[in-house]
């Protein structure tokens, strides 16, 4: 989805960003989070599910800040198999689980499960696809305006999407999963790639400043649950989200990390998420088996599930994307030379 070269430190965190997606599904969108009332008697699971959800509630905007960072190359190519990717992992799954249950089968079910940009629960994939038609737009935009206005104009942005939306609830942006969060992480990453040799030179000094702030907002975020309720929160245009989640990109932005397994393993980043929250595999196995071993074990237990299930997930999730780009190779790469539009 982005034309660039593979950067291990910044792939490592695309790891790390699909994981913490995940393991937020496993934590508040399985379990549920405490409210304010329900936390008179705080207990350790409390304090477990708002320290898990505060660590881990960055993944979303981390992910679209790497697309920012990098910037999008939007081609009629690339947006097919954007396209494509969703509907194999869409279809192959409701085509799996009717083989699987005929009974469940049917034929209205099997043909929106190829409509993955309108009847779908993964709310990311509309909001990416519409990121992806914009991106030549915004790009356009950005180099043609100086740092100093994109500056003032981000700057504003990311204010009316924080009083007008966080704050306030608007409609336009309430709590962060819609495509004006993408379209504002994404210009947030644009500009920290323009500032990215700012950065190098004093490297250490802004991993160290970075991780400090990617802390204390944590922190914030945490403590924060104790007044105001979950969805606000963990609104992925809370201030405090938002703040974490620039400082750790920016942390991991410091790193000098090269792998090609690392490279390889990130290329399954998107198919995780694809997989694991198909309302077919996220209703009918994740989310249960999560409320069963929350039930039935300990913390310490479900920690332990958290790791193990979650990187399961991954790797699953991974090498059946291997095995799709072998299968599909070819007819990509058609795509690629034979789908052009001539400007």
């Amino acid at each position: 989805m982005m034309a660039a070269e593979r950067q291990s430190n910044i792939e490592f965190l695309r790891i790390l960003s699909m994981m913490a997606v995940i393991t937020v599904h496993l934590d508040g969108a399985s379990l549920g989070l405490p409210t304010p009332g329900s936390l008179a008697g705080t207990s350790a699971s409390d304090a477990w599910r708002i320290a898990v959800e505060s660590i881990t509630i960055v993944g979303v905007n981390c992910f679209t800040l790497i697309s920012g960072y990098f910037g999008i190359r939007a081609r009629p190519a690339g947006f097919l198999k954007f396209t494509l990717m969703c509907m194999f992992y869409s279809v192959g799954i409701y085509t799996a689980f009717a083989i699987y249950a005929p009974s469940a089968w049917s034929w209205k079910g099997w043909f929106e499960s190829w409509m993955v940009f309108t009847h779908t629960d993964l709310w990311y994939v509309p909001a990416y696809m519409l990121l992806y038609l914009l991106s030549p737009m915004l790009n356009s935009a950005i180099s043609s305006i100086s740092r100093q206005q994109f500056r003032l104009w981000l700057g504003l942005f990311v204010i009316a999407n924080i009083w007008c939306g966080w704050l306030w609830e608007g409609n336009f942006n309430p709590t962060g999963y819609t495509v004006i969060q993408l379209i504002m992480m994404y210009l947030i990453g644009r500009y920290i790639s323009l500032e990215r040799d700012v950065i190098k030179v004093a490297r250490k000094k802004i991993r160290f400043l970075s991780a400090c702030v990617y802390g204390t907002a944590t922190a914030v975020t945490a403590l924060l649950a104790v007044w105001l309720p979950p969805t606000m929160v963990y609104a992925y245009n809370s201030p405090w989200v938002i703040v974490s989640s620039v400082s750790l990109f920016i942390c991991f932005l410091t790193l000098r990390v090269q792998s090609e397994t690392i490279n390889n393993l990130a290329k399954g980043a998107f198919a995780a998420y694809l997989i694991h929250k198909n309302p077919l595999i996220w209703g009918n196995i994740v989310r249960p088996l999560a409320v069963r071993v929350w039930n039935f074990g300990s913390l310490t237990g479900y920690t332990i599930f958290c790791v193990a299930f979650t990187a399961a997930i991954y790797l699953t999730s991974s090498a059946a994307d291997f095995i799709r780009r072998k299968l599909f190779g070819k007819i990509e790469a058609l795509l690629d030379n034979k789908v052009k539009i001539k400007l």
